[in-house]
């Protein structure tokens, strides 16, 4: 059981809500920036819980910020953690958003889980992650259920958005001019699917070089 299992078990503060299974995905994916100087923006505050949770792993250097629509959300603000109250499908109000937080070592989306909300969030703010941070999507479940307009294999689902991410990552190696390099090649080293979560690991790429070591083959070769 790592330290944000503990946490969410003992939990006396703000009410929050988590899959079993996104302890263990947090740790292996945000450790290395525990008690460093981060800026960790999440979308979707709920009742603050989570937030709280956050502020306790990263520690005192941490900057917290939460993004919400209700305007109750306000009622979290304590030290080291502010609010914003906006809408993640409000591609003006994610612009000015930008201007007005420093640029995130990692974004974590939790908010109304629908499938413009995802889609528009990625675009707006994946570009404000820091070169070496961390962009993670959570409960992409809900691509699989209609009520959030999502469905197996249906059009402009999040997940269907991001399987284009795959070919992205591997662009350097395209021969064909409908898939060329883009910011997401040169900016991305990995991409990780999990249950019901993406995980994008952000840091500057080139393309790889296939390399020979050794001088020695089979006979008549």
């Amino acid at each position: 059981m790592n330290d944000l299992e503990k946490y969410f078990k003992k939990n006396k503060k703000r009410e929050l809500t988590k899959w079993s299974n996104y302890f263990e995905i947090y740790e292996r994916h945000f450790s290395r920036f525990r008690k460093k100087p981060i800026t960790l923006l999440e979308i979707g505050v709920g009742y603050g819980g989570s937030l709280q949770m956050w502020k306790s792993y990263f520690g005192k250097k941490a900057v917290i910020i939460g993004l919400d629509i209700d305007p109750i959300c306000k009622s979290s603000e304590e030290n080291q953690i502010e609010v914003h109250i906006g809408s993640e499908s409000d591609r003006v109000f994610l612009n000015e958003l930008k201007d007005k937080i420093p640029q995130l070592d990692i974004l974590i989306d939790d908010g109304g889980h629908m499938m413009d909300q995802q889609i528009t969030g990625f675009e707006e703010l994946f570009s404000h992650v820091k070169e070496n941070g961390v962009y993670l999507c959570e409960d992409v479940c809900t691509s699989y259920w209609e009520e959030f307009e999502g469905g197996y294999k249906r059009a402009n689902t999040f997940i269907e958005y991001s399987k284009n991410f795959i070919d992205y990552l591997n662009a350097y190696h395209s021969r064909e001019n409908t898939l060329t390099v883009n910011e997401f090649t040169k900016s991305v080293k990995s991409i990780h699917y999990y249950d019901n979560v993406l995980v994008i690991e952000k840091g500057r790429t080139e393309q790889s070089q296939s390399l020979i070591s050794g001088i020695i083959r089979y006979p008549g070769y």
